[in-house]
Parts: structure tokens; sequence; C-alpha cells
């Protein structure tokens, strides 16, 4: 049934899916009305198709999915609406005087005649066609985000469908909803998939093998950060998400496989005598960083320089003797064009950049220093006592393009030398990147633990780099840093080679809580974050970061964010919260940005100054300062002391972080980790996986649940493959570029 009325009072809205409850009143009656509005406001004019349902706690609720916004017919109602700041141009000011023009014929002449609209002061011939497309646009705004509603598409994601698509949007859902998989990120093909049964699109159209294809080849690179695939293996996922039987469709793959070649999206090509397929992007990432780090190699200015006399001058200075590992990654950092320095904690790493930094600078060579993160590059400024910048801000977003940097191959970075720290969080793509900044005679030092877990991102820089044999690398073993009798690095090392830590609580910085059940191991540390440590370290719970080996189940980051969250910053009247999905955002929360977001604007103070920018990224940790209750928008400062406000529409880029995975804590450092030790899947839960977690801590390291558990991860040397190509091409290009410059 349908039913007409105004809506009265908002009860209950969720930004993230549309779901509102309100009051409508419809012919002098008043119904609580309950499904999902695109946007609504106090006084808005609805048409709603549904029906009367009985909810045995709220009673009678009209459930509607049917909405159609109807435009008011009253002056009052026309003038509100006109002043409301929905159409660009219009304010309440305006928007009275048009109306006392026009009357009721008001909202037609804007959409059919605005010219008319010059007949009001101030309104010139250009803003009047302005206010005319503005309205227009915002009816093919509404009708368009409706139809996409009736797909259970999320308001959020609706919205950037419309982004990219504008007044197409409807034509190419209808007729091959499955392009979305190609050019909206965050839609998948089972999302696809979904819109097209409803369409009813042919099982075996063309269109639906082909998004099939091109998903498995995105979700290869992107869940397990390989570059490339097998073509029989990306033909069985294929087989295996679309439904068919095996072998049903080889003969249309093979089709469809062509034609993604001849548009460029594709390459394939046989490796190592198998058929292997590659999106095209990938490639051309691999094949430019293996480029560029041969011709780094060997463009930089040949050099023999002697550096004992400067290694001596840094020794007196800083009252340190190097050990001959040390020196040897110095004189090799130094007189080399690209080199990798590995090793684990403890090893000196630090103390060797310091030392490099030193020589380069009496040499009168500007360094650059480097991170992936912004607390990677925080922890190094503080150890080097030298500016450390991430790559994002160092190669600075392009404010005028999506995703490209002011810094790049025809505008490379002033220096002589960079220098760049956590390198194995470096994924593929942003290796590429910073190569393609650097000038063509620069020197390049790599840093990084060749045993902690690979990018997130797509990609094995550091692992392939290395075992390419074409560049020097300085492996560090000898370990130095183990002050005041503390385990944790002891024990780093200790799980690095398969050997069980030392737990016997002894030391004051490594602690085994034994606990069997996960109830218990929640409980835990739900006492060890907001009492036991605070109280024993005299420090605030958030300088305690949890890493979780899983985001599912008691002891995941999903359910332990929201026991801390109700913990350490529970509802109050004093602080504005905000409901996200299943999430609840309250000020005050600890959060993290879990997407690379190059158009988000930010500011930080330096002093009296502000500094502006564009681009926040995954993994970005910081705090909920301030959220606006009535339009959503919410500020964040980040821990580097950036203020980015999200609207409604970035919003889902926000994670609570109270307790983040051990993979989202790569090239951080944390003064205090609490690790749940529970069972899992053994693909997962490995010896990398909590060496890395342990490796994160600064002071203190608690683990939580039972050694048994423990004992099986520290076993578990099991390391998942990355299928990449880089190696390959770098061995390739090696001798094609030593020949160009006749190298012997």
């Amino acid at each position: 049934m349908n039913i007409h009325g105004v809506v009265e009072n908002i009860v209950y809205r969720n930004d993230e899916n549309g779901y509102t409850v309100a009051k409508f009143s419809c012919d002098n009656k008043m119904y609580t009305i309950v499904g999902k509005l695109l946007q609504v406001n106090v006084g808005d004019n609805l048409r709603l198709e549904g029906e009367f349902v009985s909810n045995s706690r709220y009673g009678s609720q009209f459930a509607f999915e049917g909405v159609e916004y109807v435009y008011p017919t009253t002056l009052a109602g026309i003038e509100k609406y006109l002043g409301s700041g929905l159409i660009k141009g219009v304010g309440p000011v305006t928007a009275k005087a048009i109306v006392s023009k026009f009357k009721e014929d008001t909202l037609a002449i804007i959409e059919f005649n605005p010219l008319k609209l010059e007949q009001i002061r101030g309104i010139s011939k250009n803003k009047a066609q302005s206010i005319g497309d503005s309205f227009r646009e915002l009816k093919k705004f509404q009708a368009t985000i409706i139809f996409l509603q009736t797909y259970n598409i999320s308001i959020n994601m609706a919205l950037k469908i419309y982004e990219v698509y504008k007044d197409k949007t409807t034509d190419i859902v209808k007729n091959n909803p499955y392009k979305l998989v190609e050019d909206i990120d965050g839609i998948g093909f089972l999302t696809a998939d979904v819109i097209a049964k409803k369409i009813g699109i042919d099982p075996k159209s063309k269109y639906r093998i082909r998004a099939g294809l091109m998903h498995c080849l995105k979700d290869n690179s992107e869940k397990t950060g390989n570059t490339f695939i097998y073509k029989k293996e990306l033909f069985l996922q294929a087989e295996k998400i679309l439904g068919f039987e095996e072998d049903e469709c080889l003969d249309i793959f093979s089709a469809v496989i062509d034609e993604l070649k001849i548009e460029s999206q594709i390459l394939v090509f046989f490796e190592n005598r198998h058929e292997i397929v590659m999106l095209s992007r990938y490639y051309y990432l691999e094949s430019s960083v293996a480029q560029k780090l041969c011709l780094l190699k060997y463009m930089s200015v040949s050099q023999n320089y002697d550096v004992e006399s400067d290694i001596v001058f840094f020794e007196k200075v800083n009252s340190i003797k190097l050990h001959s590992e040390q020196k040897n990654a110095v004189k090799t950092a130094i007189n080399s064009g690209v080199s990798l320095i590995t090793g684990g904690p403890g090893t000196g790493k630090t103390t060797i950049i310091k030392c490099i930094i030193n020589i380069f600078n009496q040499l009168g060579k500007k360094v650059i220093l480097l991170a992936p993160t912004g607390r990677a590059a925080k922890r190094l400024n503080e150890s080097t006592g030298v500016e450390a910048r991430t790559i994002h801000r160092a190669l600075e977003i392009d404010f005028k393009s999506k995703g490209n940097f002011v810094y790049n191959e025809t505008n490379p970075l002033e220096c002589d030398a960079v220098i760049v720290d956590e390198v194995s969080m470096v994924d593929i793509s942003l290796m590429n990147s910073l190569l393609k900044a650097l000038p063509r005679d620069c020197n390049l030092t790599l840093v990084g633990d060749k045993d902690q877990l690979p990018s997130v991102g797509a990609g094995n820089v550091l692992d392939d780099i290395l075992t390419s044999g074409v560049f020097e690398v300085s492996m560090l073993t000898k370990i130095f840093r183990q002050e005041d009798s503390g385990l944790i690095i002891t024990n780093a090392h200790l799980i690095n080679s398969g050997k069980m830590p030392i737990v016997d609580n002894k030391s004051k910085d490594f602690f085994f809580e034994q606990k069997q059940e996960n109830n218990e191991i929640c409980e835990s540390i739900m006492e060890l974050i907001t009492h036991r440590i605070p109280n024993y370290l005299n420090i605030d719970s958030s300088k305690i970061q949890i890493l979780a080996p899983l985001k599912a189940g008691i002891c995941g980051t999903n359910s332990l964010n929201q026991k801390i969250q109700k913990n350490l910053n529970p509802p109050s009247l004093n602080k504005n919260e905000l409901v996200m999905g299943a999430s609840i955002f309250r000020e005050g929360d600890k959060v993290m940005h879990v997407a690379n977001n190059y158009n988000l604007s930010w500011k930080k103070k330096n002093g009296f100054l502000i500094e502006e920018g564009q681009g926040v990224f995954n993994g970005d940790i910081g705090y909920i300062y301030k959220i606006d209750r009535q339009t959503g928008e919410t500020t964040v400062w980040f821990e580097d002391g950036r203020e980015a406000i999200y609207t409604k529409d970035v919003l889902s880029e926000l994670t609570l972080a109270y307790a983040i995975t051990i993979h989202k804590s790569q090239g951080s450092e944390f003064d205090v980790v609490v690790v749940p030790v529970i069972a899992g899947p053994p693909m997962i839960l490995t010896r990398n996986l909590i060496y890395t977690a342990v490796t994160r801590a600064k002071s203190m390291v608690v683990l939580v649940g039972e050694k048994k558990h423990l004992s099986r991860m520290i076993r578990n040397d099991y390391t998942i493959k990355r299928l990449t190509l880089l190696k390959t091409l770098i061995l390739d290009k090696k001798p094609k570029i030593e020949e160009m410059f006749k190298i012997d």
C-alpha cells in the first residue's frame, strides 16, 4: 500500500546504510515508519510504498521499501525546501525572494525555464542557469540513489557509484551491473551478481564471466599479495565463484581472456613452463621498478670512498664502537647505487643509518630519510635526530589528480641520497612511485627486516630485491641492543630461530599470562589494559596496543574493540557519537584509517603556521576529537599532528583501533603490546606473525593464552610464497643495462 505524508520527527538514523525510524504524519494521523532513506529531514514530503507490520516491542510500524520524494506545494513548504541548502546557489534569503515572485510556479520555473530567475535581484543569467542545472541534477540524483537502494546497495556505496557514472548510472546498472566491479572500488563480484540475478541477466553472459575472471585476478593481488596467477588456477577459481561445473566454460573463458588481452587489461605468457595471467598494471609496476633499480645501480657516481676515518670520527662523537658488520654496511651503502641492509631488532640498523647520514653530510650530499608509515617515520626521526617523512608526504599528493604525486620522473626530488627504513612494508605500487621520483644518479639505501611480514599491498619487494643477487646486501646478525637485562629482543631472536621464548615472568618487560578459554583470555586482556598495566607502569591506557592475530572471534579485533571501547570510552552525555553499520564512533575513540585516500584534506599546526595537505593512508592511527551531530562530520587528530575532517561518505574508511591486527601493526612501535595467543588457522598463525607482534613493542610485551598455542606458532615456519615477477624482471634487465653502460 502507499501512504503520503510529512516526516515529523527522526527517531533513529544509520548514515551508513540509510536505515531510518521516524514519526510520519499522514491524513491527520501519526505513524512510525521504518526503512532506508537516502536523506531525510524533518518536514520532508514523502510517498512511501510498503505495509504495516506489528513489532512486539515497538507496536505497529509502516515498513516501506519504495520511496518517492514529493515536492512541496505550499508556499511555506517550497520556501523551506529551496532554502535548505540542497540546491547550489540558493539560501534562505534567495529562496524567499524567488517564492515571493513566482508563488506556486516556483519549482516548475526552476526546472523548465530557469532564465526567468534573472528577474530576481542578484541573480545573473549564469547563476539562473546554474540553479536550474543544480535542481535537475538533484532530481536525477535522488531517483538514481533510490533505484540503487532497491538492490540493497548502501547509501555510501550508492553515492560512490553515482559519482562515477552520474546520470548514466541507471542505464549502466540495468544493462551490465558487472561493470561496477571494474570501475568502482568496494564493489565486488558477489554484489554485482546479486543485482544481475534480480535484473535477469543470463548466468553464462559474457559480462558475468568477464567480471568473474577480473574479480579473481584482483582478489588474487589484493588479498594474497600476488602480482600474477597461474592460468589453470585462475580458471578453477572462476569456475567456483561462477558456479560452473569443471571445464564447463573453458572455451568462453579463453575467449574472454583473449578480449582482455586485446584491451591491454591483462598479459598472458609463460614463466618457468607455466602459463600465467597478470593484470597489466602489476606487470608495468614490477617492470618499472626492476628497470629503475638496475639503472640506479649503474648510474650513481662510481666511487670507492674510504669511510674509515669518518667512522672513527662518528664513533668518537657518539662514544660507541661499530662492529665489523656495521662498518661493512656503512661502506657498502656509501659506495653503492643501491644497497640493502637487513637484520632483526637490536642489530644496530639505526646506528648504521645515523653513520651513513653523517658521512653523506660530510661529503656535502643532501639526504632524505623516509619510512612507509607516520609511526615509522616518527620513530626514525626520534632515533636519528634527523627529519624523517613518510614516502607519501615526501612525494606530495597532487591536488589536481587522484593518486598521483607532485614528484615523479619529470619532477624528481632534490636529493643526492635516499634512505628508506622498514622497507618490508613497501608494496610494489609505492616502490614504483618512489623510484620514479629519484634523480638518475641518486644513492638508494633500503633498510628492513627480511623476517617481518610482507607488505599489506601486492608485491614482494624486499625479498625479490634481496634474493635477486644483483644488489649489495649487508646481513646483520650481531645483537647489540639489550638494555637492562630486558627480554624483548632476546625473545624476538629466539622466536625467529624457531625456539620458545623465555616466559618465566622474571623480567620486567616480557610476560606470559596463562589462560585457557578464549573468554578468559578476553577478560584478562580487559583487566590488563584498563588497570594492571597502567598501574604497574604508571602510564595511560592509550600507550597500550592490543595486537590480535585475527579479526573474527572472541579474541579478534572486532570483538575486542567493542569491549575495550565500552571500558575505556563508555557512552556519556558529554560525548557525541555516531552509528556506522555495526560500529559506534564516539568522541575520544582511538581509530585507524584503513584505506589509501589521496583526496582527504588535513591540516597540521607547526608553531604559528598551519600546514595543509591531502592524503590519509592505510594504517594511520588517531583519535576522534569531535563529532558534529547535525552533519555527521567527524574530526580526527592523528598521532603525527595532522587533523582531518571525515564526512559521512568517507567514514567507512575508519575503524576502531584499540585492537588492531598484527598485519596492520607493521612499521609501528608501541610502548606496550598485548597479544592474545589463541588457536586458529595454521596458514595465518605462523612464526613470522608472532615475531612481528613481539618486535612491535618498545617497553613491554604481554602474551595471554596457552603456551601450547605459542609453541605451535613458533614451530610453524610456513610462509606463503607470493607469486611475483620482480626478481625475474631484475635478472632480465640487468645484462641489458650492463651492456648499455658497457660494463665488463
